[in-house]
């Protein structure tokens, strides 16, 4: 099997493997948009011969689906139940869940958990608004940080030279698109306590972000979105309220002393 260097601490990389992941990464954030044998194999530089081998192994295994012409390729269902399982293993996600549905009921706004992953946020858990109804559940999926109130909150616990250079992708007219830009935001979250994302992320919607510090950096962030129709200055200050009591109750759950051994993870 063929390896590479390059591994964590000086662990060789499997080649093959890292491919694997590779062309499951890019399946997954194509989304609806399945791709053609040759789009991968261009897209990863790898021979269409090994990528079609590639695609039939997982294929066969559930962790990729085809079309019923067998041209089209997408993610398939494992990697939902594999996404399942982190979510229901995490004793973070586990400790966070009934303060997340205590904020929904105080609130009645929708309500968000999610982990910094590289340049982007992870949704980890939703309580959505009975008000506000999505068709989709943002669980699983992935928002960059620079644009939204839980990367935000995440952003500021961690000096500004780790920023990139930039220039950042608008999601929204209000992204946040320089560096500048966005230190001078974080400036204000450390200031303040708390993030605030202005239709930054998505039209229509204000957003208030507290970094939970039961790691240092810290890693996950809380937060409640709520639309500009329905923001006043005395909703604004009573979801900073609540949304901090329930930050601090769940950095106090989470770093508790847990019996049976619990894993700590990375």
């Amino acid at each position: 099997m063929a390896e590479t260097e390059g591994g964590t601490g000086g662990v060789r990389e499997v080649k093959s493997a890292a491919r694997t992941v590779e062309l499951l990464e890019l399946l997954a954030g194509r989304g609806d948009r399945p791709a053609r044998l040759q789009e991968l194999a261009d897209e990863l530089g790898v021979p269409r011969s090994s990528m079609y081998a590639l695609l039939q192994t997982l294929a066969a295994r559930g962790w990729v689906r085809t079309d019923v012409t067998g041209s089209l390729y997408g993610i398939g269902i494992r990697a939902l139940l594999t996404g399942t399982s982190y979510l229901d293993s995490d004793p973070r996600v586990r400790a966070a869940r009934p303060y997340l549905d205590e904020a929904s009921e105080a609130l009645g706004e929708t309500i968000h958990l999610g982990r910094l992953d590289g340049r982007d946020v992870a949704y980890l858990a939703t309580r959505e608004s009975h008000a506000y109804l999505r068709t989709i559940s943002r669980v699983g999926r992935r928002l960059p940080a620079h644009a939204g109130a839980l990367g935000k909150a995440l952003l500021a616990e961690r000096p500004d030279t780790e920023l990139p250079e930039g220039p950042y992708a608008a999601l929204t007219p209000n992204t946040h698109t320089t560096r500048a830009s966005l230190a001078a935001d974080l400036a204000a979250t450390r200031a303040r306590g708390h993030s605030v994302d202005r239709e930054e992320g998505v039209p229509g919607l204000v957003g208030f972000g507290f970094a939970l510090r039961y790691d240092t950096p810290a890693r996950d962030a809380v937060s409640c979105s709520v639309p500009v129709a329905r923001l006043s200055p005395e909703h604004e200050a009573r979801i900073v309220a609540v949304m901090a009591e329930i930050r601090t109750k769940i950095e106090a759950t989470a770093t508790a002393p847990t019996a049976g051994g619990t894993v700590q993870w990375r």
